[in-house]
């Protein structure tokens, strides 16, 4: 089982680096863009406007035409999260069957609550769902920096495949069976993110981030075992390695995000700054999901009802900080 010819959805940050990954691992990539001002940068420029400054490997090809780019034996799938139904749409009758549609995105959609690969298996049912989650910023992942990140499918002979496909010396993903589990620690992670962000731009100190980010990690590990989880891919890099990235730096969209709530700006008027923060959509999503199981997520409640205008910042300092003393767990 070898992937020689890889595609690759999205000419943002995170499919350029991907793009530049699989080329660098010696595949035949196809970069396709649905801008078209973005694509006429990416072919003439050599870089994608949303990460200016790194090349796109010469080997590189890129195209606005979703049927060509779908002619691969593989597809990275790289659309915001709330695109991605939209997109598997199209993929469904472009894509030949039994190709395997690797997800990048970490989020959970709005309205029916699913995760990324049930959504390729919905719109796309004669694809193979997979996805590719870990601490990862693009623009190291572009220009080459050391990265480790998981990759999984339910047969986990096809993960090792993919993996073997898009490694090289710098970009080690390693294969997992655990789909559920890769998806819940990407999504979940970008709403404790914020979290960790506000403690940053409340100015709370060290000892606050460090226990903002323990305690969402327990978050998460109970939200996960109550959806089907395996524990050890909590403990990974799609779990708590992405956790402690996006926990840990400005770089990432969501601790922005957050940074800005604790700075004392409106949810509404941040966007523009940060870009997309996914978190921002995926928290009152994962907290109706953590109350239909009965999970306690505090963090992630707060974040919710800070984004909902339903509670100030300080007020959710103030309800986390006044929780009754319990045994650490």
């Amino acid at each position: 089982m070898t992937f020689e010819r890889i595609a690759v959805l999205g000419g943002g940050a995170w499919g350029t680096a991907l793009a530049n990954c699989a080329a660098r691992a010696g595949r035949s990539v196809m970069l396709w863009e649905h801008d078209a001002g973005n694509a006429e940068q990416l072919k003439s420029k050599r870089e994608s406007r949303f990460l200016p400054g790194v090349k796109i490997e010469d080997r590189i090809g890129v195209t606005r035409d979703l049927t060509e780019a779908a002619r691969a034996q593989a597809i990275l799938l790289v659309v915001p999260a709330q695109a991605m139904r939209s997109v598997c749409k199209t993929l469904s009758t472009a894509a030949e069957p039994g190709t395997p549609i690797i997800t990048c995105a970490k989020g959970i959609e709005h309205g029916t609550r699913k995760f990324m690969t049930e959504i390729i298996a919905e719109e796309a049912p004669k694809a193979v769902p997979a996805i590719l989650s870990g601490p990862s910023f693009a623009s190291d992942v572009a220009r080459g920096l050391p990265t480790a990140v998981t990759l999984a499918a339910q047969d986990e002979r096809l993960a090792a495949a993919l993996a073997q496909a898009l490694a090289s010396r710098t970009f080690r993903p390693y294969q997992s069976s655990d789909v559920r589990g890769v998806e819940i620690g990407g999504a979940a992670k970008n709403v404790l993110a914020i979290a960790s962000g506000i403690v940053t731009g409340r100015g709370l100190g060290a000892s606050a981030s460090a226990a903002l980010t323990t305690r969402g990690f327990a978050e998460l590990v109970r939200f996960g075992r109550a959806y089907g989880a395996r524990t050890e891919t909590m403990m990974g890099l799609s779990g708590l390695g992405d956790l402690i990235l996006t926990c840990s730096s400005p770089q990432s969209r969501n601790f922005s995000f957050g940074m800005n709530l604790g700075k004392g700006l409106a949810a509404k008027d941040i966007h523009g700054k940060t870009g997309l923060a996914e978190g921002a959509f995926t928290a009152p999503v994962l907290l109706e999901m953590a109350r239909e199981k009965a999970v306690d997520m505090p963090i992630a409640a707060a974040i919710a009802a800070v984004l909902a205008g339903q509670m100030s910042v300080d007020q959710a300092i103030e309800s986390l900080l006044a929780r009754p003393l319990r045994a650490e767990e």
